[in-house]
């Protein structure tokens, strides 16, 4: 359902819930999450305390929808990217291309989305990040289908398991970004996607 279709007093809630999660993103973003309280996203948001804590039980609850959101808004466009009706290579180059282009429109989020993808930690609660991973995983196990179908038929060789394949394209493009987040200059994230994906394809070895 769209947002205009709902009730009114359901919009009113969702766009005090949205702007209570920015103003948590940048927040967080600015400070790291323990340096922030419930009551300073509450002032930034321009809420009461008390409102803020009937959207959610407490600054890890809060944390948690933030990332999960975040990472919806991802995981949906990622999936787009691999499921248009292109070939397997232009699947993979739709891949890299709107990989980069997402974190790098999205930058105050992305820290915290490798945090939670790529195994680094807050040292917050175990689990909290269980959801987004179970995600994560989803999504290389569709991202694997591409380089199986691939293989199927005849567009690539089965060097290796389709999934292995997977985690390593999403390491090698995460590694690029990664490089970019700390100096965007001298690292900047390619904008041919073959620049990445021929470390796949070629390889350092000639045959």
């Amino acid at each position: 359902m769209e947002d205009r279709e709902l009730p009114r007093r359901e919009r009113e809630k969702l766009t005090q819930r949205k702007g209570m999660l920015a103003a948590a993103l940048d927040l967080f973003s600015e400070k790291g999450y323990h340096n922030v309280s419930m009551q300073e996203i509450a002032e930034k948001a321009e809420f009461a305390v008390g409102t803020l804590y009937k959207f959610f039980r407490s600054k890890e609850d809060l944390y948690k929808a933030l990332l999960m959101e975040m990472a919806e808004t991802f995981d949906d466009a990622l999936k787009t990217a691999i499921e248009e009706p292109d070939p397997e290579i232009e699947k993979l180059r739709n891949y890299v291309k709107v990989k980069g282009e997402l974190f790098r429109s999205n930058v105050s989020v992305i820290r915290l989305y490798f945090a939670e993808t790529e195994g680094a930690s807050f040292d917050i609660k175990a689990g909290l990040d269980s959801g987004i991973r179970e995600q994560y995983g989803n999504f290389l196990k569709k991202l694997a289908c591409v380089f199986e179908s691939g293989m199927k038929r005849k567009q690539f060789r089965r060097i290796a398991d389709p999934y292995s394949l997977a985690v390593a394209l999403g390491s090698i493009t995460s590694a690029f970004l990664l490089l970019w987040l700390e100096d965007p200059e001298r690292h900047p994230y390619p904008e041919d996607p073959d620049a990445i994906l021929n470390i796949l394809f070629k390889g350092l070895v000639d045959q």
